[in-house]
């Protein structure tokens, strides 16, 4: 982990037994949060370390804003400074970071043992999450008791640790977009390549949705998809107010079509067969009144369903 004698942070929320996440200024975006919390809760269940927990950066340090797992409540508002402890360590190497037994370990400062051995962690496994080549926080996974750390835990913690920085890179790109759209007391039409480009992120995001089964996770990438087609609305054609409601999937094949592509090309992005592709544009169609897969587009996006 990383700095001199831990900075705490007001006691957290607390979601249960073991369970604290700290939602504050110091942590950035609330939603960004959210997501490094759920992580951490993964780390715990699929690596089956008992404690995990995790921070996101700041400046040059990890503040640690989720925990799940731990036993006492030494690790509650820790700050972790560049190159200090395990933590530090990863962040500004950007590699994973192992300390099998932490209390005696060589390789690392040890400002944070009030924290981590008050806590009586012995091996602690640190990973870092990389955002366009930017380490944007770190999450770690630790045990009571001396524990080797082969691909059996290295691997699914790796795969969280992709997953996080797979959120936060959707979620940049939609803060980014959102400076970028025009304020409410100056609403201008977008320029036309940006509205296509804006369609066409909307159309990977709804792509990308369709193959995660954790409900939590599609859910926070709905509020994402539902900010991205409200960029486009400007007022400058009536919205439609709609009595039926489209599946998610009438929806993913809507806007691959809103991109022109062919029944095949449709199938191939959402992996459904031609036929399936036909039967939901068709349903879609039928929902929104519209003779044509255009119209059906025009509707949506008037709707506030597309962009």
């Amino acid at each position: 982990m990383g700095a001199s004698l831990p900075h705490r942070a007001p006691a957290p929320d607390r979601k249960g037994a073991g369970v604290r996440i700290v939602v504050d200024g110091m942590a950035g975006d609330p939603g960004d949060a959210q997501a490094l919390d759920h992580a951490v809760a993964e780390l715990v269940r699929r690596t089956r370390f008992p404690v995990a927990f995790g921070g996101l950066a700041l400046g040059d340090a990890i503040h640690v804003t989720s925990i799940h797992g731990a036993r006492t409540r030494n690790l509650e508002g820790l700050v972790v400074e560049a190159s200090r402890g395990l933590g530090g360590r990863a962040l500004v190497e950007k590699r994973p970071r192992l300390a099998l037994d932490y209390g005696s370990s060589r390789s690392i400062t040890h400002d944070y043992d009030r924290a981590v051995l008050g806590e009586g962690i012995a091996t602690l496994f640190a990973v870092p999450v990389m955002v366009g080549g930017r380490a944007r926080g770190v999450i770690y996974c630790g045990s009571w008791a001396e524990s080797p750390v082969g691909d059996v835990v290295a691997r699914p913690a790796f795969a969280v640790a992709e997953e996080l920085s797979s959120e936060l890179r959707i979620r940049d790109e939609v803060q980014r977009r959102l400076a970028l759209s025009p304020t409410r007391t100056a609403p201008a039409p977008l320029p036309a390549a940006t509205r296509e480009e804006l369609r066409e992120t909307y159309a990977e995001l709804r792509s990308i949705a369709a193959i995660i089964d954790d409900p939590a996770l599609r859910a926070r990438l709905d509020r994402l998809e539902q900010r991205l087609a409200a960029l486009s609305h400007d007022g400058s054609e009536p919205s439609v107010d709609l009595e039926v409601r489209l599946s998610p999937r009438e929806i993913d094949v809507l806007a691959c079509a809103a991109l022109g592509s062919t029944n095949a090309e449709i199938a191939a992005t959402l992996d459904l067969k031609d036929g399936t592709v036909k039967s939901y544009l068709q349903a879609a169609m039928a929902k929104l009144d519209a003779s044509t897969r255009h119209a059906a587009v025009v509707t949506a996006r008037r709707a506030g369903i597309l962009p």
